[in-house]
C-alpha cells in the first residue's frame, strides 16, 4: 500500500464534464482540486457522454490525487452509474452534493470501498467532500458529520438552497449574504470543524469581480474557512493568495510560539504590547501547520 499523497485545499475549480476544453483548462490551472462536474453543469441526456469523456479524462492524468468528480446525489438515479463509469480511473475524490446528513456520505463510503476493492484501488484512498446546506432538511443537519469515513471538507451554497426555500433574493443591498444564507455559512463552518474536515467557502458567481473575490476571501478565511469553491480559472490565483499565510502572519505566528516557549507554564505572554493567551498559542500552531500543507 502506498500513503494518500497529501492535498491544498485552498481553490476547488468547477468544470462541466461534459466539455473536454474546459476541463483541460482548469487542469491547467493552478487549482489545488479540479472538480470535474456531472451535476448541475450537465443535462441528464448528456450524461452518459458526460461519464464518459471524464472517465478518459482523468485516466490519462499523472495528478489524479486533484483531479475529483462532483457526482449527482447519492439519492438520485444517477449517482451509482457516475461512481461505475468514473471509478475504474481511480479519481482523487468525490464531491457529493445535496447530502443531508451523515447517512449519504456513509453510504457514499460503502460503495466506493466495493468500487475501490474491484478495481484495485487502494482501500479508503478515494477522499469525500460534501455539500451540507444545499436543501431545507440539510441545514438541521450540518453538525452530524463527525467520524463519517473520508470525509476531509465540507462546503455550503447558495443556490439551490434559495431555489428551495423560494428565495428570490440572495444578497442585501451592500453585498452581503442575506440572513438564511449568512447562517448556511456559518453551519458550515461549525459542521466542518466539529467533523475535522475543512470548511470550504462557495463560489462567486461573478468571476470578473476578481477585487470583491480577495475581500471575500480573506474575510472567510479570517473567520477560520480554509479554501473556496472557484468557477473559472481567473479566480484561481486570487483565492490561492488569500488562503496562503503571509510571512508577516508566520512571522507573528512564530513570535507568539516563541514567546510561550520563554515562558513555560505561563497562561499569558506579552508579545506586541499585547497580551496573548492560550487560545492564541493555538492559533498560531495551526497557521504554521496551515503553511506546510
Amino acid at each position: 500500500m502506498t500513503d494518500t499523497p497529501k492535498l491544498k485545499m485552498r481553490s476547488w475549480l468547477f468544470a462541466p464534464g461534459d466539455s473536454e476544453r474546459k476541463m483541460q483548462k482548469a487542469s491547467d490551472s493552478e487549482a489545488d482540486i479540479v472538480l470535474l462536474d456531472l451535476e448541475d453543469s450537465v443535462m441528464p441526456e448528456n450524461k452518459p457522454e458526460a461519464r464518459r469523456l471524464v472517465s478518459a479524462f482523468i485516466a490519462a492524468r499523472s495528478d489524479r490525487h486533484r483531479i475529483w468528480v462532483r457526482i449527482n446525489p447519492i439519492t438520485s438515479e444517477f449517482a451509482e452509474d457516475d461512481l461505475a463509469a468514473i471509478m475504474p480511473s481511480a479519481p482523487g475524490g468525490i464531491l457529493l452534493p445535496k447530502s443531508e446528513g451523515s447517512c449519504d456520505p456513509e453510504r457514499l463510503d460503502q460503495l466506493l470501498t466495493q468500487h475501490e476493492e474491484t478495481h484495485g484501488i487502494e482501500p479508503g484512498s478515494t477522499r469525500v467532500a460534501a455539500l451540507v446546506t444545499e436543501t431545507p432538511h440539510a441545514m438541521f443537519h450540518t453538525g452530524d458529520y463527525e467520524n463519517v469515513p473520508r470525509l476531509v471538507a465540507m462546503s455550503w451554497g447558495a443556490e439551490d438552497l434559495s431555489s428551495a426555500i423560494g428565495a428570490s433574493v440572495q444578497f442585501q443591498p451592500n453585498g452581503q449574504y442575506m440572513p438564511v444564507f449568512e447562517l448556511a455559512r456559518s453551519l458550515c463552518l461549525l459542521g466542518a470543524v466539529a467533523a475535522g474536515a475543512a470548511p470550504i467557502e462557495t463560489i462567486q458567481a461573478d468571476f470578473r469581480d476578481l477585487d470583491g473575490l480577495r475581500e471575500r476571501a480573506l474575510m472567510v478565511r479570517s473567520q477560520g474557512y480554509r479554501g473556496m469553491l472557484a468557477i473559472h480559472p481567473a479566480q484561481v490565483p486570487v483565492i490561492n493568495q488569500a488562503f496562503t499565510p503571509s510571512e508577516a502572519e508566520l512571522d507573528k505566528a512564530r513570535a507568539v510560539i516563541a514567546a510561550f516557549a520563554a515562558n513555560p507554564g505561563a497562561g499569558t505572554v506579552g508579545v506586541d504590547g499585547a497580551m496573548l493567551d492560550r487560545p492564541h498559542l493555538a492559533l498560531a500552531h495551526a497557521l504554521l501547520a496551515s503553511a506546510e500543507d
